[in-house]
């Protein structure tokens, strides 16, 4: 993501509210700095100054709510739901107490930002809401909480995720089986399970079960189930996936990998509900959703004798295909961003990558789709740990620029040991900051000050040193751009 999908003039302001006068100021230099109005105030005052500086709930953007005890954080969410249930929410402090909230309240909760703040977080967190705001104005009323838990885990902006989101609002909470066709490492276990979060059978189990991961006489008993004496080994009686997932979901992955028989036996639970377990005579009912998905082309296999086609349409009631991420390149920046975060959150590392090095990732052909790119992300951020790597970092097969298009690296201060220990990088398709907080704290009015002009220089540096181009890509007019330049005594 880079600065240019964010909209500071887009319609609202944020209200900020923290009790805490000190981190509540120097959050608002942050995001002023970013472009964007603030409405600062503490939990007490907040409906007082909310009348005062905003003339109905439509002008707020987002609220940030700072670490307050989760009742405080739940009355107040519930407030401003009250108010506008289209009004994203972001908790300031730790990263766990949105899980601990009521579940009506964690609906409205689109980020959580730990303390103390970095600039990428605050960033993403400015990105989904606005995501989530913009998809609230566009849904109905039934509808929005359900999508907007799908756009969670559905990263990207490309037509084909929209598409794909789109589909699955229409489909989650029916209760039709589903195929979900694409590539391997597409992402289409992430699809079964946002539908069955959005579905009415949200609350029972989601049991998923690779099928050509299991030998095929053992199968028929991973499913069904085993009485004890049935075969060798069978020691004791065994419930199957069925039974496991009773009144949930049921996700069968590689159902193209199943063999002929288990196929037949299949189709017969589909038709009746009904099923017994290997060695036993007692006929138990079942109630579950069938999701299933696979990479092979079923069609083909019913012209080859090896996929029947009765099971093929009982399954195939209604069709989600996922893309390759070779055809929605324009998504992987965000993916980077979602990776990465990932990977900060479960405390393995970090890493970013250059304007260059992502222009070069969008070229690659990616055969292994998404799963390929976290491996790639993993790999990075053992090799370069909370570096910044650019294109001539990454393996040789993923390097796709020519000489003359690597652009610039980030400039990185080097007059103020401050900035050796706290990096400016380059994220996404243009330049975000991200900064790594020294343990011994920094001057932040500085620090932005610095983190501005290197930001300018870099613009001036990707587009010639044409300022009318530079300032096209901050974003910004070309009469400011002259007046920053004028400031820090920049040349054209």
């Amino acid at each position: 993501m880079d600065a240019s999908t964010l909209n500071p003039s887009a319609q609202g302001k944020i209200l900020l509210i923290d009790d805490n006068r000190k981190a509540r100021d120097e959050l608002e230099v942050i995001l002023g700095f970013l472009g964007e109005t603030v409405v600062a105030t503490n939990l007490d005052g907040w409906q007082s100054a909310a009348g005062q500086q905003l003339s109905s709930s439509a002008d707020i953007k987002l609220t940030m709510l700072g670490p307050y005890p989760k009742d405080a954080q739940e009355a107040l969410v519930a407030t401003l739901a009250q108010w506008d249930m289209g009004i994203p929410v972001v908790l300031l402090g730790d990263t766990e107490s949105g899980r601990e909230l009521a579940t009506g309240v964690q609906n409205a909760i689109t980020a959580c930002v730990p303390l103390p703040l970095r600039y990428q977080p605050v960033l993403d967190a400015l990105h989904k809401s606005q995501v989530y705001r913009r998809h609230y104005q566009h849904l109905s009323s039934d509808q929005r909480v359900r999508d907007y838990n799908m756009f969670r885990s559905l990263v990207g902006n490309s037509a084909e995720v929209q598409r794909i989101r789109h589909v699955m609002g229409q489909v989650a909470d029916k209760e039709v089986t589903i195929l979900i066709t694409g590539e391997s490492g597409t992402g289409k276990e992430v699809v079964a399970r946002n539908l069955h979060k959005n579905s009415s059978r949200a609350n029972k189990p989601f049991v998923p079960i690779n099928c050509g991961a299991i030998p095929p006489d053992l199968l028929e008993s991973e499913l069904f189930g085993h009485e004890k004496g049935a075969f060798t080994g069978a020691i004791s009686t065994r419930i199957g996936r069925f039974e496991m997932a009773e009144g949930g979901t049921l996700f069968l992955d590689e159902i193209g990998d199943m063999p002929l028989p288990m196929q037949v036996k299949l189709l017969r639970v589909l038709q009746e509900h009904c099923y017994e377990r290997v060695g036993g005579t007692k006929t138990l009912q079942t109630d579950v959703r069938i999701l299933a998905a696979t990479h092979k082309n079923l069609e083909d296999m019913i012209d080859a004798g090896t996929f029947r086609q009765d099971l093929y349409y009982r399954i195939n009631v209604f069709p989600i295909e996922m893309p390759s991420l070779r055809d929605r390149a324009e998504d992987i920046p965000y993916l980077l961003n979602e990776l990465i975060t990932r990977l900060e959150c479960e405390k393995r590392g970090s890493v970013r990558f250059n304007s260059s090095a992502i222009e070069s990732l969008c070229r690659h052909p990616w055969p292994g789709n998404v799963r390929e790119l976290a491996n790639l992300v993993e790999r990075m951020a053992i090799l370069h740990p909370h570096a910044v790597v650019g294109v001539n970092d990454l393996p040789q097969k993923f390097r796709h620029l020519e000489a003359h298009e690597i652009a610039a690296e980030a400039l990185v201060p080097e007059h103020k040991p401050v900035h050796a220990q706290a990096p400016t990088t380059l994220n996404g398709n243009g330049s975000v900051p991200q900064a790594l907080l020294p343990l011994n704290g920094l001057d932040l009015k500085e620090y932005l000050a610095n983190l501005e002009r290197d930001l300018i220089e870099q613009a001036l540096n990707d587009s010639g040193g044409v300022v009318a181009r530079a300032a096209d890509r901050l974003n910004i007019r070309r009469t400011t751009l002259v007046e920053k330049m004028r400031k820090y005594e920049m040349q054209r």
